[in-house]
């Protein structure tokens, strides 16, 4: 009989479920957007009701105990609730006037939803797992945990790391208290340095950004300020404009609590001022993600400062930025940097299963000699793929067990755009070959195509090299590991041309460090690849359309393989061409 413990991410954007088991074995981790096919699954549950019996029968045999363990504390902090006591945390509470304004770049309205919307979560965190295992293991003990948000992120980023020791920085956009927590960890503990307290936020601060360049934080566009801005230019007026509006002074985050809305409303007026609205939010994103970086920067060094610690491990929702994450060792003290597969709040249900353990057994070392393996989430089941083999009488398919990679790599270097579907999916926001839109990285038409027929996005959004570690110093400057897609690195001027589709306007790219012990058949194919055109790495993209999350099952992969212009899917062995081909 065996005990397992379930992490619930039970905020309102980005939930998710994990399981790992006595041992700290990660079992299955998966954000829950995946199988509602609805991006972010805002407001949505951890546990969907009908989704819970078929992972528990696959990933929990023979248990004896379920531990139940939340990414919140279920005790809510005494804002929140004077908030809902003055009746500001449900819909006609959001029209209420003559509540003073809180000091941040996001409205009353916006806050008071976000908490109202976590507050519901939390409420209701687990109550549809508690009902499935009442009613299929009855016998079963169930027991319950609930940790402090920030300190879920730091579980996530430390144990799943290859560190024994690190300072670890949390920075996102709000938690209990505060935006921010800084932890060092040593022998399996998690120490608190300092935690923010307040509605000072660089998470917010971005968001901010994000809406002035006319994009929509809540759909989780602040991706699109990354990719944009390379093709801006630093403004000084609006950089000493940003400067008002929020500072940093050791650990301490400030919106200041004078003028901040009449600097707030100076943003606004300059964004309205200029006459080309492309050119000017260009140069928003560049000069945003320009002092998001210095107020970053700030944070990390005194970080480092504090701890002496020549390791970082880094999470929450400002660890998403990849354009400073790959700067963090030029600007910092710090030699070593990690970073999980899934740093935002998905990730934290990973933390809150961890934290349980360790809560219950002490003497368990959580401890990965290597960086934990993102391949985590569901399989396309063998019988969606014999019901496609019976029923389809359309697509051309093919069995290939032994040839596979030769053939892929051969439409690769032909110019084919290949949807690449293999074992288990990623755990985090990026595919890392398993969940994957492969192509050619050679030709710079490759990413108009993918852009304009696959994606459906705008043409400034850029693609990842997916490229063999062995190699990988040979195209970057100061090249450094990046597992799971998680920095983004300047290419080196003599290699620009030869990869034109994944090397940004910027000269850089977000790669993926790709090792065979990591990843063996996409490793393969990339190798197959550089046999054939001598470029070892691959244009790696998420393999979803625009607003849509990765594909989850065999029918979410066939729709967009029949509605998009991939010329060929792989799915396991199998390789599907479309008639027309």
């Amino acid at each position: 009989m065996s005990k397992y413990y379930i992490g619930l991410s039970v905020t309102y954007h980005d939930p998710a479920l994990a399981i790992i088991d006595a041992q700290g074995q990660v079992l299955f981790a998966e954000a829950t957007e995946r199988y509602l096919q609805n991006k972010r699954a805002l407001n949505g549950v951890a546990d969907p009701l009908l989704y819970i019996p078929e992972l528990l029968e696959r990933y929990c045999p023979d248990p004896c105990t379920f531990v139940i363990a939340l990414n919140w504390r279920k005790r809510r902090p005494v804002y929140e609730n004077m908030l809902a006591a003055l009746g500001c945390l449900n819909a006609p509470g959001l029209l209420k006037t003559g509540i003073k304004r809180l000091c941040s770049p996001l409205r009353n309205e916006q806050l008071h939803h976000m908490i109202a919307s976590q507050r519901n979560c939390i409420t209701g965190g687990g109550l549809n797992l508690v009902r499935v295992i009442r009613e299929y293991y009855p016998q079963c003990n169930i027991e319950f945990a609930d940790y402090h948000h920030h300190l879920t992120h730091a579980a996530t980023a430390c144990f799943s790391s290859p560190f024994t020791e690190s300072a670890c920085a949390v920075i996102d956009s709000f938690g209990e208290k505060g935006s921010m927590a800084f932890y060092h960890f040593k022998a399996q503990k998690l120490s608190c340095l300092y935690e923010s307290k307040g509605t000072g936020s660089i998470g917010f601060y971005y968001m901010k950004i994000t809406e002035l360049c006319g994009f929509d934080w809540l759909k989780g566009e602040e991706w699109k300020v990354m990719g944009l801005a390379p093709y801006g230019q630093l403004n000084l007026e609006l950089y000493q404009l940003l400067k008002t509006t929020i500072s940093v002074e050791g650990f301490i985050c400030r919106h200041p609590p004078k003028d901040l809305f009449t600097h707030l409303a100076d943003l606004e007026r300059f964004r309205r001022a200029r006459q080309d609205p492309v050119e000017c939010a260009a140069d928003l994103a560049y000069t945003g993600q320009y002092f998001f970086a210095e107020l970053m920067t700030a944070l990390l060094q005194h970080l480092q400062q504090q701890t002496a610690s020549k390791n970082l491990t880094l999470a929450g929702g400002c660890a998403l930025n990849s354009a400073f994450n790959g700067q963090i060792k030029r600007r910092t003290d710090f030699e070593q940097v990690f970073i999980p597969a899934a740093p935002a709040d998905d990730g934290t249900a990973l933390g809150a299963a961890w934290l349980a353990l360790q809560d219950d057994q002490a003497d368990v070392v959580i401890h990965h000699a290597q960086p934990l393996s993102p391949y985590l989430g569901s399989r396309i089941d063998d019988a969606a793929i014999a019901r496609l083999l019976r029923h389809n009488r359309v697509l051309d398919i093919q069995h290939l067990p032994d040839g596979l990679c030769t053939v892929t790599a051969k439409l690769l270097a032909q110019g084919k755009l290949i949807g690449w579907i293999q074992g288990r999916a990623e755990f985090g926001p990026r595919s890392l070959g398993n969940r994957s839109i492969l192509a050619d990285p050679r030709s710079v038409a490759t990413k108009d195509a993918i852009n304009q027929n696959i994606k459906f996005r705008e043409s400034f959004r850029p693609f990842a090299p997916s490229v063999l570690h062995e190699y990988a110093a040979d195209f970057f400057v100061d090249y450094h590991e990046s597992p799971y897609m998680d920095k983004t690195l300047l290419f080196k001027d003599s290699m620009r041309e030869q990869v034109a589709a994944v090397c940004h306007i910027d000269g850089t790219g977000r790669l993926q460090t790709v090792k065979r012990a990591w990843n063996p058949r996409f490793y393969q194919l990339i190798e197959a690849f550089y046999q054939q055109t001598q470029i070892p790495m691959l244009l790696n993209t998420s393999f979803n359309v625009m607003g849509k999350p990765m594909v989850h099952t065999l029918e979410d992969v066939v729709s967009v393989f029949l509605t998009t212009g991939l010329d060929a899917l792989v799915i396991n062995d199998y390789l599907i061409a479309k008639p027309s081909a």
